[in-house]
Parts: structure tokens; C-alpha cells; sequence
């Protein structure tokens, strides 16, 4: 089988951060969070890195991070935009929103042929669960059995506001039996709890939530655009400017209508990430401390 790629969601505008957290720094060198995920990654075997991104922020991409990148890795850029839509689709006015993560996994449709992960930008996974995955990439994938790790929903919330998480269900045999996109889930008492058709609900402590760390084939890129069309039809016409189609959702689309299922791989490594601005000072702190525990080294591509 092909050696898997790692593709990252970097095109997010980063509202409630108030800027552009993808590249950030928060090492002590001036790293943002997707360089320690990259530098992971290529110490689990992945050789090549695909960054969705919006056009006009390549320069500074390459400046910030892919010019040191390149040095170990393959790196290619996807741009995600508002007109790149499946035929009959078009942008409505006053619209600047991006679509969402569907959209962006589906902008790789022309550049990705290999078994890939799919990551976010701005969340620190650790270093265990891309080789759990990469090996699950490389060795076991199939078109329809694709990959999902989980964290318990307890230890991916932030002290500093609420956060949308997609909720799992795991069956006996390992693959996902439901996932649902949960939205203001905060950290209450040491628990979580989320708003429930109305009512605050504290969710169980073993919880499983997605962190958006997927693992696919491209046979993926199809069905997405089915899952798109269908969706942005439905949904544009009621909320033409902040409508967004994601991953979780789709996924489930697709396991409704018995079209793939979806192993969930667990993951012992901690979670951290920078939902606000003031999550910044904490993630420094742990980033500083895995440098001095020596996981990374002090400056990471040398």
C-alpha cells in the first residue's frame, strides 16, 4: 500500500482566538502547535505533509514553518476557497465564511491518492497516535472501514470558554456505532457538561469525543462532495452565511446509510490546544516542559 500523508486544516480564521493560531508560536523558539505535530508525525514515518490553507497565506506559511519543514519532509499546499464548489453550487452574496471541514477535506480531491490523516492545526495530540495511526493507515485501512481517534471528553475542554466537540458511540467491535456534533460543552466542577436540546447535561467521564484526527483513503473525496451537495442545497437557503458542512457530520451521514464504517483507536497521549487566546500561556507552559523532559528537542528540525 502507498505511504500515508498527513493533510492539515490550516485555513480556519480564528475568530474566537483573535488571529491566526495555526502558526502562532508557542515554543520557546517560536514554534506554533502544527510544527510539533508535523515533527510527530515524520517520527511515526509519515514522509509528506499536504496544509490546507487559504491562497494568500502561503508566503507566510513558508516563511513560518514550511521553509525549515522541507528540509525532512515533502510539503505540498491545498488552498481552500469560498468559489471552489462541486458544479451547480455557487457562493451566495455577502457570504465570507469558509465552509467547513467537509469542504476543506474535499479541496484535496486533485492532489491526494495516497491513504491519508486528516488533523487540525491548532490541537497538540501527542506523539503516540500518529504511529497508531500510520500503521493503521499503512496495514489495515480499507475504502470502507476508515479511522477515528478518540480522547475522553474531560481532557480536551479549556478553563477559558465553551467548545464544540463530536460526540462517539463505540460498538463491541471497536468501530463507531454514532457521532454527533455536540456545541457548548464546558468544564463544570471538574466534569463535562454540554447543552442537550436545551438542557445543560453533564456527560459521563469516559466520554469519547473526535479531535478531528481521521484516517481515510481517497475514496473519501467523492463521497464528501455527495455529502456537500446535499448539504449546502439544504442548508444555504436558510443560513446562506455561516451554513458549514464538517467531517463528523458527513461521516455520520455516511455510517447511516451503511456506506463505510469507523474503527476508533484510543489514544493515551494528552491533549492540549489553543480554542482561545488565553489557552496560550498553558500550552506554552506544557510545551516547555516536554522540551525539558527531552520528547522534543530544543530546536526541533536540527
Amino acid at each position: 500500500m502507498s505511504e500515508p500523508v498527513l493533510v492539515i486544516l490550516a485555513a480556519g480564521i480564528g475568530s474566537r482566538y483573535g488571529g491566526m493560531k495555526q502558526i502562532d508560536g508557542i515554543g520557546n523558539h517560536g514554534e506554533p502547535i502544527i510544527e510539533f505535530s508535523i515533527y510527530d508525525a515524520y517520527r511515526a514515518g509519515f514522509k509528506k505533509v499536504v496544509l490546507i490553507i487559504k491562497q494568500e497565506h502561503e508566503e507566510l506559511f513558508r516563511k513560518c514553518l514550511t521553509d525549515r519543514i522541507a528540509k525532512k519532509m515533502e510539503v505540498e499546499f491545498v488552498y481552500q476557497s469560498l468559489e471552489d464548489l462541486p458544479a451547480g453550487l455557487t457562493v451566495p452574496a455577502g457570504r465570507t465564511k469558509p465552509w467547513g471541514t467537509t469542504h476543506a477535506l474535499w479541496c484535496c480531491r486533485n492532489t491526494v491518492r495516497e491513504p491519508f490523516a486528516i488533523i487540525n492545526a491548532d490541537d497538540f495530540y501527542g506523539r503516540h497516535c500518529y504511529e497508531t495511526l500510520y500503521h493503521y493507515l499503512k496495514d489495515e485501512i480499507q475504502d470502507d472501514v476508515y479511522a477515528n481517534v478518540g480522547w475522553q471528553c474531560i481532557n480536551t475542554l479549556t478553563d477559558n470558554g465553551t467548545v464544540t466537540r463530536a460526540v462517539l458511540k463505540v460498538g463491541e467491535d471497536g468501530c463507531l456505532t454514532h457521532i454527533q456534533e455536540v456545541k457548548e460543552i464546558a468544564k463544570v466542577n471538574g466534569h463535562a457538561e454540554a447543552l442537550l436540546d436545551g438542557q445543560k447535561t453533564i456527560l459521563p467521564d469516559d466520554t469519547l469525543v473526535s479531535m478531528n484526527f481521521w484516517g481515510f483513503t481517497p475514496k473519501i473525496f467523492a463521497e464528501a462532495e455527495e455529502q456537500m451537495i446535499h448539504y449546502l442545497e439544504t442548508n444555504i437557503p436558510v443560513n446562506p452565511e455561516k451554513c458549514e458542512c464538517l467531517i463528523p457530520t458527513s461521516v455520520g451521514e455516511l455510517m447511516a446509510q451503511n456506506r463505510c464504517r469507523v474503527r476508533v483507536l484510543s489514544s493515551q497521549d494528552d491533549w492540549f490546544g489553543v480554542t482561545y487566546h488565553e489557552d496560550k500561556p498553558y500550552v506554552q507552559k506544557r510545551v516547555a516542559e516536554l522540551k525539558a523532559q527531552g520528547i522534543y528537542p530544543e530546536i526541533v528540525w536540527e
